[in-house]
């Protein structure tokens, strides 16, 4: 019996008008010379991340006669189902929820359908190499673990199991400040059972600027080979199906309603109803952040969005932009991370592989991930689908989602040619 939040996820997302006219922002897309194919989860009030762990409810074990064994599981819709099916209602609809209509996150995964692939034939597709570089690191694949909160909520094991499955199949995996395990645990489970050294840090910036330094330097001394810079936070979104449910427990236990933040300092930046990260961040900010994280690998900025914000990024001299609209959960009609990446290769096709780009939001097959090397993008980030695979069947399920759909099926006829020419718009 599915709980009430997935009749919203069921509405929303399995039963889309394929009447709806498919929009034309994807057309005439123009090549670069660069043609190689080595090319979050959201936020939280701020919490320590040994308040998230205590917090976390158990993950549901009981055995349904509908469960869908894993061995059954032909896609990545199948695991989300039944993650949908085992998760606690608070976990699936923390995961599942995303910004007010629903529309940015409804244009993720919309938009992938836009385009379509023009295979060629008669080509040796016998042995193909998909491995790559990603943020300096070796990968098996242009695929990571994108960063995302909380996930003992979905598993026990939480962040481990991320880094263990992620190890296992030999691509990176980034953590995002909000973790539920602390980073201090995640740097030790890699080192003691001898993982692939291939961690990213995500920083969401604190409005307190020595907040900020320490979170950098602790990554830093921990060894994380990257640091991701999330500027899309000033404020968190507004997510009114998580709102909805909070709601409801309030209600239910007869708790009056109450500001998220009340403030009364007369400090120079207050704290925002919804969030506590650094409301004035700008990008002469990226100076005093530069200096800190010094040369322990590249610095990214996570949540670009625009051609104009692409080019800004490319000339401040960050070493990679990833575009995200952090799943759809902070701004309502966001742009999909595919729509700003067509954007970029239309105004400022000129940064196309002298910038490393990295995007996630809506990716669900391994043809979405070929999609985006093809038009420029270095790898892909997947978020929900790996939450969804941990909360249904633990590492085994994530490292299955890997297998089952990111290694991807590049033989037919792109194996030669990861280029916009192997593409085609609606």
């Amino acid at each position: 019996m599915l709980h009430k939040s997935t009749f919203l996820y069921t509405r929303k997302t399995l039963f889309l008008d394929f009447s709806q006219k498919v929009g034309r922002f994807l057309t005439d897309i123009p090549d670069t010379n660069d043609h190689s194919a080595d090319k979050h989860l959201g936020t939280v009030e701020m919490n320590t991340s040994s308040e998230a762990s205590v917090n976390t409810p158990p993950v549901k074990e009981t055995q349904h006669a509908d469960d869908i064994p894993l061995k059954l599981c032909q896609n990545l819709a199948d695991m989300e189902m039944q993650a949908s099916r085992v998760l606690s209602e608070r976990a699936f609809t923390y995961f599942h929820s995303a910004a007010e209509s629903l529309s940015a996150l409804e244009a993720n995964r919309r938009d992938w359908a836009k385009v379509s692939f023009r295979p060629r034939v008669l080509r040796n597709v016998a042995q193909v190499d998909m491995s790559c570089r990603i943020m300096g690191q070796p990968s098996s694949l242009p695929i990571f673990i994108s960063p995302m909160a909380m996930i003992k909520l979905a598993n026990k094991d939480g962040e481990l199991a991320f880094a263990r499955a992620a190890g296992s199949k030999g691509i990176p995996s980034a953590f995002s400040t909000y973790a539920s395990c602390s980073h201090e645990e995640i740097m030790q489970c890699v080192k003691s059972e001898g993982l692939p050294h291939t961690q990213f840090f995500q920083l969401y910036v604190p409005r307190k600027r020595e907040n900020a330094v320490e979170l950098i330097r602790m990554a830093r001394r921990l060894g994380f080979k990257a640091l991701l810079v999330t500027v899309d936070t000033p404020v968190v979104g507004k997510r009114e199906e998580d709102d909805r449910y909070k709601a409801r427990v309030d209600y239910q236990s007869g708790v009056e309603d109450t500001p998220r933040t009340i403030d009364t300092s007369t400090s120079e930046e207050k704290p925002i109803l919804r969030g506590v990260h650094s409301s004035t961040l700008n990008w002469d900010d990226l100076e005093w952040i530069r200096n800190t994280w010094g040369d322990a690998g590249p610095i990214i900025l996570k949540g670009i969005q625009s051609a104009e914000d692409a080019l800004l990024a490319y000339r401040a001299g960050v070493d990679g932009i990833y575009l995200s609209n952090h799943g759809g959960r902070q701004l309502d009609f966001a742009p999909s991370s595919l729509q700003t990446l067509v954007e970029i290769r239309r105004f400022c096709p000129e940064i196309v592989g002298r910038i490393d780009i990295y995007l996630d939001g809506g990716v669900r097959r391994g043809s979405d991930v070929l999609k985006a090397i093809c038009l420029g993008a270095k790898a892909v980030g997947v978020g929900r689908p790996f939450v969804y695979a941990l909360g249904a069947y633990g590492q085994e399920g994530v490292e299955r989602a890997i297998d089952r759909e990111c290694k991807m099926g590049s033989q037919f006829g792109l194996a030669t040619d990861f280029s916009p020419q192997s593409l085609a718009t609606r």
